[in-house]
């Protein structure tokens, strides 16, 4: 069998100057030769929080087969609650490969999930009565991981999380229904609407793989409606060449032309995240709006994800029998690794709109940058973060 060897790092950037300093590197994940927990000890416990996302349920079914075929792990809980906090009550699944044999067929998860607050205190207290020792906590023997979930990609340090390219693949559909619409009709617009309260990625590559995008708006790159130059003129200038346009816009995209409505500036949902003002209140013409998010997050994973879950999978039971804790597994640069909480959660993953792909984005749409030089130049910040030593996973 294929060990890693202990020693195994992956470069957090791969593309410096010869002046660079070394820089941070993970631990890569993998199998170990030495394992922390004997295996008919582990009790495993998989919970699934947040949102819905493509390929919940086929990571649920690589993590359990995993621990059996892998490393002959037979404990292995499901926890089924309607609120995280509720913890101490909630139905426990025993989970077998016989049990969720088919689940990857299906979109949602078969536990149930949910946003909102816990105790977090009450919650490692019921773990350690029901000997699951697969949260961190002194003088515990257990062994926590996360797999990152979160269809936007907004989560930094990562190649992608889990679900993108499903994401992408059915945005897609939503975008070719509203070009069908918009050309149907004498000066058309379609608008779609696609998730991204703080990163347009979804927006920017469902743009790109569809070729029938005119304008994508994303919140990385602000715009503006009225004058020479801004997205009216733009507007008028397509539906004078084509008769029609279709108009991509992230959830987050404009926030600040809204500010005028101050009903729910200052709110926030269970998730703790600032609700966002629905952009087709301010639109006075008539067109066709598509909004296909939950469309997009029930669908079960296709084959690229589904691949893709199994890697994290595996890549996250092996650095929990290995015996790390408080980490997540991802690829960095095309090589999975084992990356310390912390550093996934100190910052937000977001366009960068002087990269090139953005470039790429905007010459397929050939829509105007709405940006003004001194504007643009403003936005090429110094995108460089801390790179603290953190758990033993994070190396610099």
């Amino acid at each position: 069998m294929y060990f890693v060897d202990v020693d195994d790092i992956v470069a957090e950037k791969i593309v410096v100057s010869k002046e660079s300093l070394r820089g941070t590197h993970f631990r890569r994940a993998g199998p170990r030769q030495k394992v922390y927990f004997e295996s008919d000890e582990v009790h495993a416990c998989i919970v699934t929080c947040g949102g819905l996302c493509p390929g919940l349920n086929t990571m649920i079914r690589e993590i359990v087969c995993g621990l059996y075929h892998m490393y002959g792990v037979t404990g292995v809980l499901g926890i089924e609650v309607r609120r995280i906090k509720r913890f101490l009550c909630s139905k426990h699944n025993p989970l077998t490969p016989k049990v969720i044999n088919d689940i990857h067929k299906r979109g949602g998860t078969i536990f149930e999930t949910s946003r909102g607050g816990h105790d977090t205190s009450k919650i490692v207290d019921s773990i350690q009565d029901r000997g699951i020792n697969q949260i961190r906590r002194p003088g515990l023997k257990v062994a926590v991981v996360g797999i990152q979930k979160t269809i936007d990609n907004d989560i930094p340090v990562i190649d992608k999380p889990f679900g993108f390219d499903t994401a992408v693949e059915e945005a897609q559909r939503a975008i070719s229904a509203a070009h069908v619409e918009s050309e149907s009709t004498e000066n058309g617009i379609g608008v779609v609407k696609q998730m991204g309260r703080h990163s347009g990625f979804i927006a920017m590559y469902a743009t790109l793989a569809s070729r029938d995008v005119d304008c994508c708006l994303i919140p990385e790159s602000p715009f503006y409606l009225e004058g020479p130059g801004g997205l009216f003129e733009y507007i008028e200038k397509r539906l004078n060449e084509n008769g029609h346009m279709v108009i991509v816009v992230a959830e987050g995209a404009g926030q600040e032309l809204l500010s005028g409505n101050t009903c729910t500036m200052d709110n926030i949902d269970a998730s703790g995240n600032k609700q966002l003002q629905d952009k087709k209140q301010k639109l006075t013409i008539n067109l066709k709006y598509i909004d296909p998010t939950y469309m997009i997050c029930a669908v079960p994973s296709n084959a690229s994800d589904n691949v893709y879950c199994t890697l994290l999978a595996h890549s996250a039971i092996h650095g929990a029998m290995a015996g790390y804790t408080g980490f997540t597994v991802g690829p960095v640069n095309g090589k999975h690794s084992c990356i310390p909480f912390q550093r996934i959660t100190e910052r937000q993953n977001k366009v960068v709109i002087t990269d090139r792909m953005w470039a790429r984005c905007l010459s397929s749409t050939n829509q105007p940058s709405f940006f003004s030089p001194k504007q643009l130049f403003a936005k090429i910040g110094d995108e460089k973060h801390g790179d603290n030593h953190v758990e033993d996973l994070a190396i610099k």
